[in-house]
C-alpha cells in the first residue's frame, strides 16, 4: 500500500466534498478487503488511523483547517462519517483474527501445577443432627424450628419449670440484662432446650402432633472435655390419642438402630424431668466393645445417650389454655431430647467437644 499525499480541495462545495470523501472510503474499503493477517492489519491502522502520519490527520490539516468558516460544518459531518467507517472496517478485519497479545493472554500453560479449589462439606455437627432428623421424617414427623432468644414461660414455665425450681438457677440459664421491671414470664433468655417449640407447636396446631426440633441451645456450663456453653440438642414430640410407653420405646429402639446399626440394643431407667412423667433415661449398648465392657462404657456395657418420658398432664394443661384440644384426659404423648455433640462425638470418634468449634481446618478436614 501506498502512502499518496492528500491534495487540497479544488473548492469547498458540497459536490467537490460528495467526490473527495467517496474516492477516500473507495480506497480504503479496497485496502481494508485485501488484509489477510494481523500483521497487515496493524499496518492499516498506523497508515490511516496513526496520530502523527495517518491519512486522517492529514485529512484534518489540508481541509478542515483550511476551510472557509461556512463549510466547517458540512466537511466536519462528513469527516467523522468517514473516520466511522474506517474504525468499523479495522474493527472488522482485527475480529478476522486474533492478536498475537490477545492469543498470548489466552494461552495455558499445562506444564504448571493446577490451582486445587477445596470442596466445601458441612459441619461433623450439620451431619449428624440432619442424620438425625431424617431417621424421624422416616417415620412421619415433621420439622419445627423456633426462637434462640425466648421467653421465661416458653422455656420454663410452660414446660412445668415453676419459678424457684432448680434450672432456674443463674448458674445453669444465660438470662438476657435489664429485664428486672418485667413481669417473669416476660423475661427474655437464651433458651436452655428446643422444648419451647413443642409448646408453640402445640398452641398453633391441634393433635395429632409428630414433630422433631433439631437447634442451638445455651446453658451457663464451665467448658471443658464434655460440656459447652453453646450445644445443640434434637427434640421431639408425639401427641395423639392412646399413646403409650410402649410407642415410646419402640420408637427410640429404632431410632438408634437406625443412627448406630441393628446389633444395637436400648434399655431404659427410671428418672426425673419436670415436663414429662413417668421419665426414663436411655442407655444404648456400648458401639465400641458391643457391650462387652471397655474404657469408653466404663466397662458396663452401655452408653447413656438421652433422655425421655411421657408429656405431664400439667403441659397439656399450659397448650389447652389456646389448643382446648389437647385436654389430658382425653389425649396423651410422648417426648425425648438428645444432645448432638455427644452422638457426634460417638460416630466419628473425638473426645474434646470444643474441636467442634474451634475452626480447625485440619480437624474439619477429616469430615469432607
Amino acid at each position: 500500500m501506498t502512502n499518496d499525499a492528500i491534495s487540497n480541495l479544488p473548492d469547498y462545495s458540497d459536490a467537490a466534498l460528495d467526490q473527495a470523501f467517496s474516492s477516500l472510503e473507495s480506497q480504503v474499503r479496497e485496502e481494508a478487503a485485501a488484509l489477510s493477517s494481523s500483521e497487515s492489519a496493524e499496518t492499516f491502522r498506523l497508515r490511516w488511523l496513526g496520530r502523527k502520519q495517518g491519512r486522517l490527520n492529514e485529512v484534518s490539516a489540508r481541509w478542515l483547517k483550511g476551510a472557509p468558516p461556512e463549510a466547517k460544518k458540512a466537511l466536519g459531518q462528513r469527516f467523522n462519517a468517514f473516520k466511522a467507517v474506517v474504525e468499523a472496517l479495522l474493527d472488522e478485519a482485527s475480529g478476522s483474527e486474533p492478536s498475537d497479545a490477545a492469543l498470548a493472554a489466552e494461552a495455558i500453560d499445562i506444564t504448571l501445577p493446577g490451582t486445587r479449589r477445596l470442596t466445601g462439606s458441612e459441619h461433623p455437627i450439620t451431619r449428624t443432627m440432619n442424620e438425625i432428623v431424617q431417621v424421624f421424617t422416616a417415620l412421619g414427623y415433621s420439622v419445627g424450628v423456633g426462637p434462640e432468644v425466648e421467653t421465661d414461660y416458653y422455656n420454663f414455665e410452660s414446660m412445668n419449670f415453676p419459678p424457684g425450681h432448680p434450672a432456674r438457677d443463674t448458674q445453669d440459664t444465660l438470662v438476657i440484662a435489664g429485664q428486672e421491671r418485667r413481669p417473669l414470664r416476660e423475661r427474655l433468655l437464651l433458651r436452655t432446650h428446643t422444648s419451647p417449640v413443642q409448646m408453640r407447636t402445640m398452641e398453633q396446631q391441634p393433635p395429632p402432633v409428630r414433630i422433631v426440633i433439631p437447634g442451638k441451645v445455651h446453658r451457663n456450663d464451665a467448658q471443658d472435655a464434655t460440656h459447652s456453653p453453646i450445644f445443640h440438642q434434637v427434640e421431639g414430640l408425639c401427641v395423639d390419642t392412646n399413646i403409650t410407653f410402649s410407642d415410646l420405646k419402640g420408637t427410640l429402639d429404632h431410632a438408634m438402630k437406625a443412627l448406630f446399626g441393628s446389633s444395637v440394643k436400648t434399655r431404659f431407667f427410671p428418672s426425673f424431668f419436670p415436663f414429662t412423667e413417668p421419665s426414663a433415661d436411655v442407655q444404648i449398648s456400648c458401639i465400641f466393645c458391643a457391650g462387652k465392657g471397655c474404657r469408653k462404657c466404663k466397662q458396663s456395657g452401655w452408653i447413656e445417650l438421652l433422655g425421655c418420658g411421657m408429656v405431664d398432664p400439667a403441659v397439656f394443661a399450659f397448650a389447652a389454655e389456646k389448643q382446648p384440644a389437647y385436654d389430658p384426659k382425653k389425649i396423651s404423648g410422648f417426648a425425648f431430647g438428645m444432645g448432638v455433640e455427644r452422638i457426634a462425638m460417638m460416630k466419628y470418634g473425638v473426645s474434646e467437644i470444643g474441636q467442634f468449634f474451634a475452626g480447625d481446618m485440619r480437624f474439619l478436614g477429616q469430615f469432607v
